[in-house]
């Protein structure tokens, strides 16, 4: 079953920094908004079908709005583009309810939010939140160059102003030391990174390095490389009865759409979730970032869209 959906208006439509376009968003209707979680995201459904998803940015407690900031990255697969050329002050666009797969931990003492160019979107609902709470933390905010910088004016004026470090490539007096910011982790110590690939795996390498466990360690990825190497192997549907052969470089998802079988998608990159399916046999090679170590390791369960399969054979609750 498909989210509900919403239709809002695009209130207020700014650019900040380098290419970095900062929406308001308000209800379309007198229904109002629903609330939303630090962490939360919502799909935003834009022309040709494309389906994206971005963090609310915004303080959780303001109920008039959603803010989003969304980078034009040059090598956008079309979602970045086209929201940046269509959507001006205004404009209504359709997006779902929030969801939130990046959440706080309810048990946290002290919460490390670090986030990585345009993955401080989510960290500033986040700080809104924790302050809020009266919580113990800090937002570190690392990028290339304050003057790229999307959100520094807010931050700076923002409640918890005094909780933000920016750490800038070209202010090397400002360099982040991971290890020092990490240090000894307590047992109720957790850490939240989100931005470019690299820097996630660095903050999450020098996390566990610090000796956090994993489920202390948080992360959301923005966009991954999808890997679709490997031999062709069957498929076989439970539901339908139907069995199908993957071919070698070729998804889970299109071999289904070629025998009639749709399956939902959005990110397409083993990020969001939306293609996630039982499995009822086979051993699935799992290549999203989504699943937990646990759930991969059960093998009951995969993302259609990019995973693959090291047994012959695979039987999915389709």
């Amino acid at each position: 079953m498909k989210d509900a959906v919403l239709q809002v208006v695009v209130h207020k439509a700014e650019q900040q920094g380098a290419g970095v376009l900062v929406l308001d968003l308000y209800s379309a209707s007198d229904a109002g908004l629903p609330v939303f979680e630090a962490g939360a995201h919502v799909d935003v459904h834009l022309p040709g079908g494309l389906v994206r998803q971005y963090s609310l940015c915004g303080d959780p407690a303001d109920r008039s709005r959603y803010r989003l900031g969304v980078l034009k990255d040059p090598t956008s697969r079309g979602g970045s583009k086209a929201l940046h050329g269509t959507l001006r002050e205004g404009t209504v666009v359709t997006i779902s309810a929030p969801r939130n797969l990046f959440p706080l931990a309810g048990n946290a003492g002290r919460s490390l939010l670090l986030g990585g160019g345009i993955g401080i979107t989510p960290m500033i609902a986040m700080a809104y939140a924790l302050h809020a709470s009266g919580a113990d933390f800090e937002l570190h905010y690392c990028g290339r160059s304050r003057s790229h910088a999307a959100f520094i004016d807010e931050l700076a004026q923002a409640p918890f102003a005094d909780r933000v470090i920016t750490h800038f490539d070209d202010e090397p007096a400002s360099k982040l030391d991971l290890q020092r910011v990490l240090g000894n982790p307590a047992g109720d110590g957790h850490v939240y990174t989100c931005g470019p690939s690299g820097f996630m795996a660095w903050v999450i390498d020098g996390a566990r390095a610090a000796g956090y466990r994993d489920e202390q360690v948080h992360r959301e990825y923005f966009q991954v490389e999808v890997d679709n190497s490997g031999g062709a192997f069957e498929v076989h549907t439970a539901r339908t009865g139907k069995t199908l052969q993957v071919q070698a470089g070729q998804s889970i998802v299109h071999a289904l759409a070629e025998v009639g079988i749709a399956v939902e998608v959005s990110c397409e990159q083993g990020v969001c979730g939306t293609c996630l399916c039982d499995v009822l046999e086979g051993e699935p090679d799992h290549r999203d970032v989504y699943l937990t170590d646990d759930e991969r390791a059960a093998n009951d369960q995969m993302l259609l869209c990019c995973s693959r399969s090291r047994s012959g054979r695979l039987v999915l609750d389709i």
